[in-house]
């Protein structure tokens, strides 16, 4: 609900962004200028504060490299652009789509990639306009998260997490690679506050983050290695006895069959998988059992090796077998799929849609021949950023006859594009946008006109249907009379009014609500799984290939050829490949490795000295850091894109699945963790 102070027009908005906070904002405009941005102290969570990301949004909206005009450019790859006007643009998008259907006798060429690069629902607006077609060709699954979210469905057969005000309640909390220092800083109040009351606060993690150094011990554990820490932790449990009977006997499945695999489980051999003495192990296991409750949060980077899924079920049963489940401040939080309870109507797809994995998208188009893919839509999307083994991608795409990107920018992708369309930000457009992590739900009103020529998604799905069908009637079904506002009402369902409280979406003009979901997930015990209880022994896991029980497999390692791990974690400035691009951090351009000293000296590197790491799959040559804080067998690289930098991480990438993630997200994850390279002085 816009309303005016101090001169300004102020408007409410939700950060869409693909991250745990989804931050409450509020928008000063003033002669149709964006001048301000800040926190919307009404959002619970994010309580009036911005990350500094956040803090970047009028670089962004105004930033001088942003998109005006539809382009095309002359030549793909050669950087030669042509500004366009919307008829133009469409004209030449219509016009091949309706070639490629005539030739092949189908939609099945024509292929959209999209995925979370603005999370507010309408965006499912590219999908409603694809749909529209007929059956198309469309990536799937989750980069992100996948392997995570199979483990817990699983274990306790929904995808819930605590609010994470629960932490203040909490007398040990575990951040198991996790860095909310740097990725979800809205939830450091609540550790300081625990701390405050005496809590203590432990991090496990391969890399000493900022996290870590305010934390009261720190683990620094063997990449890819947390099942076997959780495993140590569950059997040093078992034989002190020290373990929540009555749990494990009322609510939980196949705890006999799990103490016997335990029983079976050498505690040394476990010990030196994740790089832990013993005697670390049963210091952090008797705090487990002195100070309960124990709040256990656990990142998506630890779930992205090919044992991920089975290191998440085996911290879960950790919790489980000491009562950690259903109790104020407790439990192990990962994702909520809760407050994403819209009719996401957009995504009902045709029969004969033909999907195709989104983590092995180069294989998966070079496979199809019947027919071939030959035109490609891209949105919320980099993927010659995100996607892993660039160079076949590349090869991929030149065999396509059209790829159209939506972009704000000129990114790594769009040089690989013929058409690039202006999209809006979410300062321009209306929606709503809900989140992952805590439990608020958030409209993001329009506060000033789209830059330019820039256009949303909504508005470039009806743009393009209601050319098609002047060209050709009936090719597109998508919905040409319903505005924004329309749209929004046929999201909205009694179910999200009646968690919401409000009896019409536009109530949340006044401001977010938090969503009528436990505070404390599974207080009543009653978990989703076919038996109701918690399932150490899932014979759903079992039915899909994986064993019952959350075993430890030794997953990825690193070889004599290529001796380190390269792990491309988040950095503090950017998100995926958000924001690094914005000029407001000098260092954020520079493409840094962080190099244990050690492992430096054993090279002869200098700090700041130029080295080319490589493996198999290529060769990137990248700036040498220094650094305490990494293990010596491990280089550690933060992602994202920076203009002018032609280095993608992911080059190094073969794109090794993960253990799940089939269940609910539809393939399995990307374990972007497990990739090994060696290094030399350029």
């Amino acid at each position: 609900m816009t309303y005016t102070q101090d001169g300004y027009q102020i408007t409410r908005h939700v950060c869409p962004r693909n991250c745990y906070d989804a931050c409450g904002m509020l928008a000063y405009v003033r002669n149709g200028v964006l001048e301000k941005v800040t926190g919307d102290p009404a959002h619970g969570y994010t309580n009036g504060k911005l990350c500094a990301k956040g803090q970047t949004y009028i670089r962004r909206v105004y930033s001088p490299e942003r998109l005006r005009y539809p382009m095309r450019q002359l030549g793909r790859g050669s950087g030669r652009w042509e500004r366009l006007t919307w008829n133009e643009a469409m004209a030449i998008i219509c016009e091949k789509i309706l070639d490629i259907k005539d030739r092949y006798g189908s939609t099945l060429p024509l292929c959209l990639n999209k995925y979370s690069g603005n999370m507010g629902i309408l965006h499912n607006a590219v999908e409603g306009m694809f749909n529209s077609l007929g059956p198309t060709t469309q990536a799937k699954g989750s980069s992100c998260w996948a392997a995570g979210i199979d483990a817990q469905l699983y274990d306790l057969g929904r995808n819930v997490n605590s609010d994470p005000e629960e932490m203040a309640k909490a007398r040990l909390i575990i951040l198991w690679g996790v860095n909310p220092a740097w990725t979800a800083i809205h939830s450091l109040p609540y550790i300081y506050q625990a701390q405050a009351n005496g809590a203590k606060v432990v991090v496990i993690d391969p890399i000493y983050t900022q996290t870590a150094r305010k934390a009261d011990y720190f683990v620094q554990i063997s990449p890819g290695k947390d099942g076997a820490l959780a495993l140590a932790l569950a059997k040093e449990l078992c034989a002190s006895g020290k373990l929540d009977q009555d749990f494990i006997d009322n609510y939980t499945l196949g705890w006999p069959e799990f103490r016997e695999y335990l029983s079976a489980l050498d505690s040394d051999y476990l010990a030196d998988q994740c790089g832990q003495h013993r005697e670390a192990i049963k210091e952090l296991a008797a705090m487990i059992t002195s100070f309960g409750p124990v709040f256990v949060w656990v990142g998506f980077g630890l779930q992205r090796h090919v044992n991920g899924g089975q290191s998440l079920r085996a911290i879960d049963a950790l919790a489980a077998m000491t009562g950690n489940i259903g109790t104020a401040g407790s439990g192990v939080q990962y994702a909520q799929r809760m407050t994403q309870c819209f009719n996401y109507k957009f995504l009902n797809s045709p029969a004969g849609t033909r999907y195709i994995n989104m983590n092995e998208f180069a294989r998966e188009l070079g496979s199809l021949n019947e027919p071939p893919v030959k035109l490609l839509w891209v949105a919320c999307r980099n993927l010659m950023t995100q996607d892993v083994a660039s160079s076949m991608l590349v090869k991929e795409l030149e065999k396509l006859e059209l790829i159209v990107t939506v972009e704000q920018f000129l990114t790594p992708t769009t040089h690989y594009s013929d058409i690039v369309l202006p999209t809006t930000t979410h300062f321009e457009e209306l929606d709503v946008v809900s989140g992952y992590w805590h439990h608020w739900i958030g409209l993001n009103e329009q506060a000033i006109p789209p830059f330019f020529d820039s256009k949303s998604d909504l508005e470039i799905a009806r743009l393009l249907a209601g050319t098609l069908n002047q060209y050709r009637e009936g090719s597109s079904s998508f919905p040409l009379d319903k505005s924004p506002a329309d749209f929004l009402d046929s999201e909205f369902n009694e179910n999200v009014y009646t968690l919401l409280g409000i009896s019409h979406w536009s109530e949340l003009g006044t401001g977010p609500r938090r969503a009528a979901i436990a505070r404390t997930a599974w207080q009543d015990k009653r978990f989703a799984t076919n038996s109701g209880k918690f399932e150490f022994f899932s014979t759903k896991a079992l039915a899909n290939g994986l064993t019952a029980l959350p075993e430890y497999r030794p997953g990825a390692v690193p070889d004599g050829t290529y001796p380190y791990w390269f792990i491309t974690s988040h950095a503090q400035q950017g998100l995926n490949s958000q924001f690094q691009n914005i000029t407001a951090w000098p260092k954020a351009s520079e493409r840094m490795v962080f190099i244990n000293s050690e492992t430096a000296a054993q090279k002869g590197l200098v700090n700041g000295q130029q080295i080319r790491v490589y493996n198999s799959m290529g060769a990137i040559t990248l700036k040498a850091c220094i650094s305490q804080d990494i293990p010596p067998d491990v280089l550690v690289c933060h992602q994202g894109w920076r203009p002018g930098k032609d280095s993608s991480l992911n080059a190094l990438n073969a794109g090794l699945p993960t253990d799940m993630g089939d269940i609910g997200t539809g393939y399995k994850g990307l374990a972007f963790y497990d990739v090994f390279v060696d290094f030399e002085p350029v």
